[in-house]
């Protein structure tokens, strides 16, 4: 009985290691139906996404209570795709994408919540734009006009390293930044840690953390 429950149970566990004011998502990319409905029936409703397409194919067929968070590279001509049902892109990263993400939002009277993700390593494969490009869009005036899209928080990814030393470095640098938007902007959300490295962003205190091989174990595309 206990090998048909394993995602359930290492969920759980999970949840014990996790402050209770600290968010799961779920990074159910790659994941087919079932495991996702596996979390689904024991009450967890935040999943997170890195493809568009994967995401409307698994919304169409899932139950419709699910949060939607968007945490990969924006495909701006896809967006229009998960507008209707999105529950926070965690990616944004230029006023061009907040601005196609408002007039999609306009058509269907939503507001949609962004956070803007912030580069903080120095690894080529992470994606992400500077503290200086991001205060620019948050004091952007068109921006500020806007009334369907509002970015709420931060998000960033650390660097892959075998000494974690920089990953403090790299998270207390970005929780400076979230403490000054805070501060000035009203934003709530700080969404960085994954399953190598929760444990200290959650020391630097996000507010959520992304989980997907502590859960699922290593990735292998099921759909």
């Amino acid at each position: 009985m206990m090998m048909n429950h394993i995602i359930e149970n290492k969920f759980f566990d999970i949840k014990k290691l996790i402050p209770k004011n600290t968010q799961i998502l779920v990074v159910s990319k790659n994941q087919n139906f079932s495991n996702i409905e596996k979390l689904y029936r024991v009450g967890h409703r935040d999943f997170g996404e890195n493809y568009i397409q994967e995401m409307v194919e698994k919304y169409k067929k899932l139950p419709k209570d699910i949060r939607w968070h968007m945490i990969g590279r924006i495909q701006s001509n896809k967006l229009k795709y998960i507008i209707p049902f999105i529950h926070l892109i965690h990616s944004v990263q230029n006023i061009k994408q907040i601005d196609i993400i408002n007039k999609i939002a306009l058509k269907y009277q939503k507001i949609i919540n962004c956070l803007l993700q912030i580069k903080i390593c120095d690894d080529k494969n992470k994606s992400g734009i500077t503290y200086q490009e991001a205060s620019k869009i948050l004091e952007n005036e068109t921006y500020k006009k806007m009334k369907n899209v509002k970015i709420i928080g931060i998000m960033g990814m650390a660097s892959f390293q075998e000494k974690l030393t920089k990953v403090h470095d790299e998270f207390s640098y970005l929780r400076k930044i979230y403490n000054e938007y805070k501060n000035k902007y009203g934003h709530y959300i700080l969404s960085m840690g994954m399953s190598r490295d929760y444990n200290i962003a959650i020391k630097y205190g996000t507010t959520i953390v992304r989980l997907g091989t502590m859960i699922f174990g290593n990735r292998k595309k099921t759909i």
